[in-house]
């Protein structure tokens, strides 16, 4: 069973709902990524999703456009990204890390070569944003190695299409919960819940809920029917421009704290 498998089956064991922030790696400062991830799980964190800067992010926002910027600026790449994964590792074995990113790099990297590294390091999925499930054969390498890929659904896909996706999910399911960009502050919890309830009927993978999720009051009712929430932009947002590690730390808890990172159940 993967790292993903089994916290999903431990939060289902315990009646809670994941929690899955999200961080551009190596922003706000690359010497203390790792750092960061570690107080994410000190915060509550259940899986990481790490996101790997690429100069042209189409499906972000604003916020996280910029965060990549900052860190392709002062030099991050996929190596750097594997490298602390790897550290991460060396004190936490079990806490889930999924690559989130565009399919550039990794094509860049080579296939077979980031699949090895990344398995090596500890990774344990990749979201692919511009890699839809029609196009996953060239992911095959990262599936062989061990890799799941994590699929996206949204308000806008076709139910026969929702059907396949359901059906090939693996790790999670990750349902946008508009047709948009990371970051945009529009959601209706009652659209999402009915969705989120119709894609748990079809799947076996557990759904988890992004983009748009910007307050902890929005998290919570989210909370109330999916398996995960996702934290991207509000997170990035509140850790821009801190420095040195005991900022970024601070900032991280203090985020999660308010009301993110707490331990969701049915009553809470």
């Amino acid at each position: 069973m993967s790292r993903i498998d089994r916290r999903f089956e431990q939060l289902k064991s315990a009646r809670r709902t994941g929690l899955i922030p999200f961080v551009t790696a190596g922003d706000p400062s690359p010497q203390h990524a790792v750092a960061l991830m570690h107080a994410l799980v000190d915060a509550g964190a259940d899986v990481i999703e790490l996101g790997v800067p690429f100069s042209d992010p189409m499906a972000d926002g604003p916020v996280i456009q910029h965060a990549s910027e900052r860190a392709i600026a002062k030099g991050v790449g996929l190596g750097d990204v594997l490298g602390w994964v790897a550290q991460f590792r060396q004190r936490d074995a079990d806490t889930p890390i999924v690559l989130m990113g565009y399919l550039n790099p990794i094509e860049i990297h080579g296939y077979a070569r980031f699949a090895e590294e990344a398995v090596r390091a500890g990774v344990d999925g990749v979201l692919v944003v511009d890699c839809p499930l029609e196009e996953a054969v060239v992911l095959k390498p990262l599936k062989d190695a061990g890799l799941q890929q994590i699929l996206l659904a949204a308000p806008t896909t076709a139910p026969a299409r929702m059907v396949r996706l359901c059906g090939s999910a693996e790790g999670f399911l990750y349902y946008v919960s508009f047709a948009g960009i990371t970051g945009a502050a529009r959601l209706s919890t009652n659209d999402i819940a009915a969705r989120v309830a119709d894609i748990r009927a079809k799947s076996k993978a557990p759904v988890a809920v992004g983009f748009g999720v910007r307050d902890a009051q929005s998290a919570k009712a989210i909370a109330g029917f999916a398996d995960a929430v996702v934290i991207g932009s509000a997170l990035v947002e509140r850790l821009a421009g801190a420095e040195g590690v005991d900022d970024v730390v601070a900032r991280a808890k203090a985020f999660l704290g308010a009301g993110y990172g707490k331990r969701w159940t049915p009553d809470a």
